[in-house]
Order: C-alpha cells, then sequence, then structure tokens
C-alpha cells in the first residue's frame, strides 16, 4: 500500500513553476471569458455624456442611462417615497422621478421643486408601464431651462429667456 501511495503522489507533483504558470494562464482565460460575457461599453468608460431626452420621450429609452429633462408638475410625498410628476399630474405624467425615504435627506427640500425645469440622470426602468428614474444621489438631479436639440422637444423651441 505504500508504493500504491508514493505512486499516485509522483502524478500530483509537479514543480512549483508549472503551477504558477498554470495558475497565471487560467487567470488570463477567467478574465478574458469575462470579458466576452460582459463588455464595457465605450459610453461607460470615455467620459461621453448620456443623451439628452423629455419626459415625454423617456418610454422610448427604458434600460438606457439617459438625462430627462422636464417641468415637474406634481409632487407626493408618502411616508416612503417621494414621487416627481412631469409634465402632467398623476396618472397622466408621461414620466416620473422617485426619491426613496433613505435618499430623501440628500436632496433637500423636493416640494420646492414643483413648477421647475430640471434634469434628471439614471438609467430609466419601467413601473406599473411608466418610466422613471430612481433617484439615490443629489447629483442625478439639477434645476434646468428648456434647451433645443434634445430629443422629443418641438422643433423650433427656443429656452426661455430670464
Amino acid at each position: 500500500m505504500d508504493s500504491l501511495t508514493r505512486h499516485s503522489c509522483r502524478y500530483i507533483k509537479f514543480p512549483m513553476k508549472d503551477a504558477r504558470m498554470w495558475l497565471k494562464v487560467f487567470s488570463l482565460m477567467v478574465l478574458a471569458a469575462l470579458a466576452v460575457i460582459n463588455p464595457t461599453r465605450a459610453g461607460d468608460t470615455n467620459g461621453i455624456a448620456p443623451a439628452k431626452i423629455t419626459a415625454i420621450a423617456a418610454g422610448k429609452h427604458l434600460g438606457e442611462t439617459v438625462i430627462v429633462t422636464g417641468k415637474v408638475v406634481e409632487i407626493a410625498v408618502r411616508p416612503k417615497v417621494v414621487v416627481l410628476n412631469f409634465e402632467q399630474p398623476f396618472p397622466d405624467a408621461p414620466f416620473t422621478g422617485v426619491v426613496f425615504n433613505r435618499y430623501t435627506n440628500q436632496f433637500g427640500d423636493l416640494t420646492a421643486l414643483k413648477g421647475k425645469n430640471v434634469e434628471v440622470k439614471g438609467m430609466i426602468k419601467n413601473y406599473q408601464s411608466k418610466p422613471e428614474i430612481i433617484l439615490t444621489s443629489s447629483n442625478q438631479l439639477t434645476l434646468s431651462a428648456t434647451q433645443p436639440g434634445i430629443e422629443g422637444q418641438a422643433p423650433g423651441a427656443l429656452p426661455k429667456q430670464p
């Protein structure tokens, strides 16, 4: 039995240099497989700004990270969430910005946004057949003016002058 054990170990043992080489090769193969499975998009790494769209056009961009511009016409403050309805009051709002209560302290007085033009940045998700962006950081929300050249905006629309 002792000779059988020694015999088995002979096939398992190999020089440490070979082990390191195989570990490196295996690591490179895993990284290559991950790169094929989940490639990084160029827009994620080179600082290209997301497209700006109107609240009305948001439904056409589900799953995309964009900047949605529009007027906040209604704000619903509930125990667990603050809902910003754009362009139309609920249930006709074409787009909604959502801030859950754990993030509301980052945004200040959200009710002050009623009647203001704002920009929200993030990935558009579908919630009950309506597009929405969930806001988790104050840098996702900024005040803005209507701007020409935004997808979904009426041609020739110009920003309001102060």
